[in-house]
């Protein structure tokens, strides 16, 4: 019997380092072809890094055509904005869904859910169309504000809602005197804040590689966010195509993700064993 558990335990870790190896090799790949020339890639890979890690990075950052220093700073803006605004408008609506018993609540819940079925491409041209007649193309407004309505979010909240927040503790919040956005934001938020690190991540990674409504929104160069830079660099002209420059962009992109899962992974761990009540 215990042999037989050995062999299935040694099975296991040799399927989780055979995945783990599978995930972590094409960052590697990255890394390294960010270190080599253009003609170097063209060769083909090597497990060796290059020595071009400098020129790629300074070439990048001074790329005349390509504002990739702004391009940052508006993806960290608007991925930032979006997350936040994402995270805490649709905490705040799974609350209400949760902590309240009003009429046609669940009709509210299965719409709210439905909208989840609609597909972006699909509302696109209408929503292009209403930003144009706002005045708002070529702005971040319209890419920021829109993500208060993240169903997906919602969705996940209600269910953390329902199995980690007793109505318990809200009652007896309201018996002491509390407001209900007092309660919310200082009672139920530090209850929650697993699950709002998850919805964060997913929130800002999800807006950090939107491409597709961004490259209709915005048109001027000083505006543009880092997946339309790249976009661009890698349908650049062939004979001042990079593919160092494009490697190491990309490297650049990766890093904020990167930042923002090591910040909020204790959170993330905590939640394996979150509770609403210690005693």
């Amino acid at each position: 019997m215990g042999k037989v558990k050995n062999i299935k335990k040694a099975a296991a870790y040799i399927v989780l380092s055979l995945l783990s190896f599978l995930c972590l090799f094409f960052f590697y790949c990255l890394i390294i072809n960010a270190t080599r020339s253009h003609p170097e890639i063209a060769k083909g890979f090597s497990f060796l890094p290059g020595k071009s890690f400098g020129p790629n990075l300074f070439n990048v950052l001074h790329n005349k055509n390509l504002p990739v220093v702004h391009g940052i700073i508006n993806s960290l803006f608007i991925a930032s904005a979006s997350a936040a605004l994402s995270v805490y408008v649709s905490a705040l609506t799974a609350y209400a869904i949760h902590a309240y018993d009003f009429k046609f609540r669940n009709a509210v819940y299965l719409f709210i859910i439905l909208i989840m079925m609609i597909p972006t491409q699909v509302t696109t041209l209408g929503f292009l169309s209403l930003i144009g007649k706002m005045g708002l193309m070529d702005s971040f407004v319209p890419l920021i504000l829109p993500s208060m309505a993240a169903p997906v979010v919602f969705y996940f909240m209600v269910s953390y809602f329902q199995s980690n927040l007793p109505l318990e503790i809200v009652e007896s919040a309201r018996i002491d005197g509390s407001n209900e956005f007092f309660t919310f934001n200082y009672i139920v938020i530090p209850i929650v804040k697993p699950a709002l690190a998850v919805q964060g991540i997913f929130a800002f990674v999800a807006s950090w590689n939107n491409y597709f409504v961004p490259s209709l929104v915005l048109k001027s160069n000083a505006k543009k966010t880092l997946p339309i830079l790249i976009a661009q660099l890698r349908s650049a002209d062939f004979l001042k195509f990079d593919m160092g420059q494009v490697y190491m962009l990309i490297t650049i992109a990766i890093i904020p993700v990167a930042i923002i899962y090591l910040c909020l992974s204790k959170f993330i761990i905590g939640g394996v064993t979150a509770g609403s009540v210690k005693g």
